[in-house]
């Protein structure tokens, strides 16, 4: 089945899907390092192009004739560690996608974003686009740590299916969720060589100082140093004194990327590429459960037929 990835970043979404057995004709992003980044690590091609014209877009991606489209438009205006003001501009590339994939029509296709994108004017905008367009809709919250991923990520999934009902793929979405959220050792084992790290917390009534057994906190899309200023918090479970931060590479692992994936470019921007991505085994999980309905599908039509 071809598949198109919208705002594909440095393609963890791509590398997901591709894992659940797509076939990833092309990536489509604005961001020239995430652009590079992605280029080294797939063969298909990857184009730059603004979503924001969505009829260039439209006529790009159709010429790929994509089974289903994918893609998480950027987030930040939503996010809980962002602005959460959708008034600030990107908040419109999810009512973008929408139309897109209204225009091209693709039998299935598949919006990652925040989970408190549901509470928004451009989500609902974004649903009534899709609904009218004649997709069946399955909407979804899912913590990544539940879904093969050692970090705690709670995001929203929505998948839509052509002449479908609503709700079509609610049972293969929580068919194989794990019963306990994954840690980093669960994940890592001892390959990191510490047993607690340091992030920054986003205030200091927060802990920075987290232990590989439990899952990761969520990773963003900035890292910053220890700072002089930090004292310690009652529910470190060791001295500051005593821990680092990660590493952008290790950083890349606890979002489920490969050692083998190759990320060049500034910190900065590296730190927002690996930030920014959907986690691979999210990707995964959620591309294995839309595979898994498509092949009962196809199954059950071809008995029919018979």
């Amino acid at each position: 089945m071809k598949c198109v990835d919208l705002f594909c970043g440095c393609g963890g979404m791509s590398l997901g899907f591709q894992k659940a057995g797509f076939n990833i004709v092309a990536g489509i992003d604005n961001w020239k390092s995430a652009i590079r980044v992605y280029g080294m690590n797939f063969n298909h091609p990857i184009i730059e192009q603004d979503l924001l014209d969505v009829d260039e877009a439209v006529k790009i991606i159709a010429a790929y004739a994509p089974d289903l489209i994918i893609g998480g438009p950027p987030c930040q205006d939503f996010s809980t560690a962002g602005y959460q003001d959708e008034s600030r501009g990107r908040a419109i590339l999810s009512v973008c996608y929408s139309q897109i994939v209204s225009k091209v029509k693709p039998k299935y296709f598949v919006m990652e974003n925040v989970a408190t994108i549901r509470n928004t004017t451009s989500f609902r905008n974004a649903i009534a686009n899709f609904h009218t367009a004649g997709y069946g809709l399955t909407q979804m919250v899912l913590d990544a740590a539940y879904c093969g991923v050692p970090q705690t990520r709670k995001r929203m999934f929505v998948v839509g299916m052509l002449d479908a009902p609503d709700s079509f793929l609610d049972e293969e979405l929580r068919r194989n969720l794990s019963q306990t959220p994954m840690s980093i050792h669960d994940y890592l084992g001892d390959s990191l060589g510490i047993g607690y790290y340091f992030r920054v917390p986003t205030n200091y009534s927060r802990r920075g100082v987290f232990s590989i057994y439990e899952p990761s906190m969520t990773i963003r899309g900035v890292d910053r140093p220890i700072p002089k200023g930090y004292k310690g918090h009652p529910n470190d479970p060791v001295p500051v004194e005593q821990v680092r931060c990660l590493t952008p590479k290790e950083r890349s692992y606890i979002q489920t990327f490969p050692e083998s994936f190759q990320f060049v470019g500034g910190k900065s921007d590296v730190n927002s590429m690996i930030g920014n991505a959907v986690p691979v085994n999210l990707a995964k999980y959620v591309g294995s459960a839309l595979m898994r309905y498509i092949m009962s599908n196809e199954s059950r039509d071809n008995n029919e037929g018979n």
